[in-house]
């Protein structure tokens, strides 16, 4: 670290994205180096993280690991973290500093207020999305939905039905983030079932892992996949149907009023 830090207000950006490991010791170490040479305030700036899938312990004898990671951050010396749109309301009280807690939909929106919603629902693959995919469509002037989705691992999950009018409605699928696409792929054949007329997916984090993009892109069904960069997006193919927004002013702007001491929250009023 070459920049003088003492009493400085600091901020430390680090998405913790493949290889999370590594970029997870680089962030504790860049951390303890800012504590190290005196700044006022280390404020973490995550954009996307990753542990907060981590959330519950739904099986016995494993570890939490998005506390775990939090507890790690505050004693490498991190005085605020700054992130975006975490998998669960539950991974902001893992930590024991002030939490400025971001989320992507007022870019999303207005991506999406270039076409006519006067026919437009969104759709949330579970209930835990629920309250974004609400928050979202206020923000379209649309409907919601949601399906009514069970986990069985990792990699499989089945959505029995669709709580909803979506007949004929032109979709927009929100979540969270998209690794795999499982669950998005299990949500769009229920909803072919029922006869939708156009289908939109978007999602703050693309992780798009194995092949996810092409997957998604193969179905005729799916005129458009929206994300931001939180994460490095895979480089997709000339024919995908990917749009990736930039969150960049949103987390500028957020840095600027944490250290001019004005109001976070102000911007999502």
């Amino acid at each position: 670290m070459q920049a003088n830090c003492r009493e400085r207000d600091v901020f430390l950006i680090q998405p913790l994205v493949p290889p999370v490991q590594e970029h997870l010791v680089e962030l504790l170490l860049m951390i303890d180096a800012a504590r190290g040479a005196s700044a006022a305030r280390t404020t973490v700036v995550m954009p996307h993280y990753a542990y907060a899938r981590s959330d519950k312990k739904d099986a016995p004898r494993i570890s939490i690991g998005g506390r775990l990671v939090a507890d790690l951050l505050v004693a490498a010396g991190a005085d605020r973290v700054l992130a975006m749109t975490l998998h669960s309301p539950q991974v902001h009280g893992f930590f024991s500093v002030p939490v400025d807690h971001l989320h992507a939909l007022r870019e999303l929106a207005a991506h999406f207020r270039r076409y006519d919603l006067s026919n437009t629902v969104v759709v949330s693959p579970d209930l835990g999305n629920a309250k974004e995919a609400a928050a979202f469509a206020r923000l379209l002037g649309a409907e919601v939905a949601m399906g009514a989705k069970q986990r069985l691992s990792d990699d499989k999950v089945t959505i029995s039905s669709v709580i909803g009018e979506v007949k004929g409605k032109d979709v927009i699928v929100l979540d969270d983030e998209i690794a795999r696409g499982t669950t998005v792929i299990e949500l769009l054949d229920r909803l072919r079932e029922r006869e939708v007329n156009s289908i939109r997916i978007a999602c703050t984090h693309g992780l798009f892992s194995a092949g996810a993009v092409e997957r998604l892109t193969d179905r005729d069904d799916v005129l458009e996949i929206v994300c931001t960069n939180t994460v490095p997006i895979p480089e997709p193919k000339p024919d995908a149907k990917l749009r990736v927004l930039s969150v960049a002013p949103a987390l500028a702007e957020a840095m600027r009023r944490i250290h001019e001491g004005e109001s976070v929250s102000a911007l999502f009023g």
